[in-house]
């Protein structure tokens, strides 16, 4: 498959022509939109961006999704709000609500340790009588890490099947430190399937995403290809089209769960709209009750452990999601960010004074998430003088 490239003065002149967004809701209508567009485009075009969607959420409702720029610089076919795109590691809190609703339901807890469920042991050779929890997997506290892979099989933490399994563990004892891994989120996949008996996509689209009346899918073999936006990398001074950020499943009557599970990429692999996200959202706003379609996905107390800080040290990073002030200058704010192929996202919101930003960009010289969020808050949430 052949790679596209082409030269960011040429693509951030061809963006600054194009704009596609849904109209405001009635309680946006204070915003001065031809303003919030032109500074919209002067980011886009200083932060070079390929494509961009957004969404903002404001009094616990949606006030505006809009897209800018290009899904496809090989066609020129402009962004629109029904593109999907994969939104890397936001997805893992798509993995910790399914587990959240596991643990609602009585078939685990926080402090369960992993190795009551795999069919291979999780156990730091330093530290063997430690248990690695579900909690630690979670909170990325489990002293697991990602050096010898994370994304074609699990054989890389099976000691039956590579011989240097122990260099998948870091030095302190689990549950004290803290390393970013996408392995715990692959072996969470797992746990999925083997507590609930369901495949891991089907789990999450039956027990999160058909409550809240959204599309959306870790399986590239269930979503509309047609409307994924193509991700670009920035490489050398040019713009790669990275097409491998979306594959077909091959083989999926031979999927096996709790073996290939890792094939929907569950520290990864959610494709979804801006809007559709940002619906999620607020179900994570309100505390694992959607205020549009009143599901409610988890409880209280579990949306509430899900926002609440489980790491040591200065890090704060909840259950897949993290409390950061990065992104709009002196607030802080939940949620978290995705980057994988090019793509940059963020999902960040305060829940309560119910407002929050979804951001997906399919491909950008420099990393749009905090310049745009910002501007957002600034035009959509920042009290006028």
């Amino acid at each position: 498959m052949k790679h596209l490239i082409l030269s960011v003065l040429c693509l951030a002149f061809a963006l600054s022509t194009v704009s596609v967004k849904a109209a405001p809701a009635s309680d946006a209508k204070a915003v001065d939109m031809p303003r919030f567009e032109a500074d919209m485009h002067h980011a886009i075009d200083s932060l070079g961006i390929v494509g961009l969607s957004v969404a903002v959420v404001r009094d616990n409702a949606i006030v505006y999704n809009g897209s800018f720029g290009y899904s496809d610089i090989e066609s020129w076919t402009p962004m629109r709000n029904h593109n999907i795109m994969r939104i890397a590691s936001i997805s893992k809190s798509f993995v910790a609500t399914a587990i959240m609703t596991l643990i609602d339901a009585k078939k685990l807890s926080l402090d369960t340790p992993i190795n009551s469920i795999l069919d291979f042991p999780i156990t730091n050779p330093k530290y063997p009588d430690v248990p690695i929890t579900i909690e630690m997997m979670l909170a990325h506290t489990s002293s697991i890490n990602d050096s010898e892979g994370y994304y074609i099989s699990y054989d890389c933490i099976n000691p039956e099947r590579n011989p240097n399994w122990r260099n998948c563990y870091n030095d302190y004892r689990p549950g004290t430190g803290y390393e970013y891994c996408n392995l715990n989120f692959n072996l969470l996949g797992i746990v999925i399937e083997k507590l609930s008996g369901e495949r891991f996509d089907h789990y999450v689209e039956r027990h999160i995403l058909q409550p809240l009346d959204i599309e959306g899918s870790f399986c590239y073999n269930s979503v509309d290809s047609t409307r994924c936006a193509s991700l670009y990398a920035w490489e050398s001074g040019k713009f790669v089209h990275r097409p491998e950020a979306y594959r077909l499943i091959e083989n999926l009557d031979s999927y096996v769960m709790g073996e290939t599970t890792v094939r929907l990429s569950p520290a990864g692999g959610m494709k979804i709209t801006a809007l559709n996200l940002a619906k999620y959202m607020l179900m994570h706003i309100n505390y694992g009750k959607s205020p549009l379609s009143s599901a409610r996905v988890m409880s209280k107390r579990s949306a509430k452990a899900m926002q609440a800080v489980h790491t040591p040290g200065e890090v704060k990073y909840g259950l897949a999601l993290e409390q950061s002030d990065k992104y709009v200058p002196d607030i802080t704010l939940t949620g978290h960010t995705g980057g994988a192929y090019g793509l940059r996202s963020a999902m960040f919101f305060d829940p309560e004074k119910k407002f929050g930003f979804v951001v997906i960009c399919n491909g950008s010289k420099v990393s749009p998430l905090a310049p745009i969020q910002t501007l957002l808050y600034n035009h959509f949430i920042k009290p006028s003088k």
